[in-house]
């Protein structure tokens, strides 16, 4: 009898004590990035938490403007988080740092993707994604080079008429040419890429202003590096959203996004890619988050993110 109740206690205890293994992290920036890196954490996906008191981790140096807009952070297979962000509103380069621990970053970078575009207006929200079996890395961002084209110059918000380019790079100190990485006829930023099963989905802003659509959609890809799809019809709703970014957690896809003129974040879930259901009265996310990315990490960088930072 005695035994029979020690091992109860014993697997009661575990039970009351676990804890999980993995933690969701989203990277964000606030304002008009000018203080630089922000993190939140979760452990459902629904409530995200601010970290630091909702100060900076890291402020931006590189580029004319300084800032830190749209950070995406992954990590690769030998541990190391890499991130990318925009450097400004009108730049042709993209800002570059990585990290073993989310808290000591290395000397940042600045990137020249658009160098031989001397008219490009911008590089706006890069996302980075790992190849392992290339070993490399592939970059998308969305520019606009002027009178490129045409056709849908008149359907964006004022010069700005976007298309989504792409690099790879092994080193982050040499690139590989520019190419135009989706271009389905429709002005389009902040494109983010996910592997599911045997494919890859692709989620982008159609950023068409006249008529105005300012809303999600999916696309779909064999490769890593495409042909994508053409756009489905918009998985959000009555509103504008930008700066997609999705995660699977428990067979469930959740794709979150900055409904920008609300001034708040939402979200909208589905199993299959296709049936969307919208969740935003449901999330949680700190005050002023702005464009970010969601990613999962060991939960040992939650307790050294909490050390080196207190939860306000």
């Amino acid at each position: 009898m005695k035994s029979f109740l020690l091992t109860v206690l014993l697997l009661t205890s575990h039970l009351i004590f676990a804890q999980p293994s993995k933690v969701f992290l989203f990277s964000y920036f606030t304002g008009n990035g000018e203080d630089g890196l922000h993190l939140a954490y979760s452990h459902d996906g629904l409530t995200f938490k601010v970290l630091n008191y909702g100060k900076s981790f890291l402020k931006p140096i590189v580029g004319v403007s300084k800032l830190m807009r749209d950070p995406c952070i992954i990590q690769t297979p030998d541990g190391t988080f890499h991130m990318v962000w925009t450097a400004g509103w009108t730049e042709r380069g993209i800002g570059y740092s990585s990290s073993r621990d989310l808290v000591n970053w290395t000397e940042q970078k600045y990137i020249m993707v658009m160098e031989e575009e001397p008219a490009a207006l911008n590089c706006w929200a890069p996302e980075i994604s790992y190849d392992r079996k290339k070993k490399q890395f592939l970059i998308i961002w969305s520019t606009t080079i002027p009178g490129k084209f045409p056709e849908t110059e008149k359907a964006g918000d004022t010069d700005y008429n976007h298309r989504i380019y792409s690099v790879t790079t092994k080193d982050f100190k040499t690139v590989s040419e520019t190419r135009l990485f989706y271009e389905k006829g429709f002005n389009v930023i902040d494109a983010t890429i996910n592997k599911t099963g045997n494919k890859f989905v692709m989620f982008v802003k159609d950023e068409t202003r006249i008529p105005p659509q300012k809303n999600i959609r999916v696309t779909t890809g064999k490769s890593m590096y495409g042909p994508y799809s053409g756009p489905s019809d918009p998985v959000t709703g009555n509103y504008w959203a930008e700066g997609p970014t999705a995660i699977k957690i428990n067979g469930t896809w959740h794709l979150y996004f900055d409904k920008y003129m609300d001034k708040k974040m939402g979200a909208v879930i589905s199993k299959d890619l296709k049936s969307w259901e919208d969740i935003s009265d449901k999330i949680t996310f700190p005050d002023g988050v702005r464009h970010g990315t969601v990613f999962r990490a060991d939960i040992k960088f939650l307790q050294n993110l909490l050390n080196n930072g207190q939860i306000r």
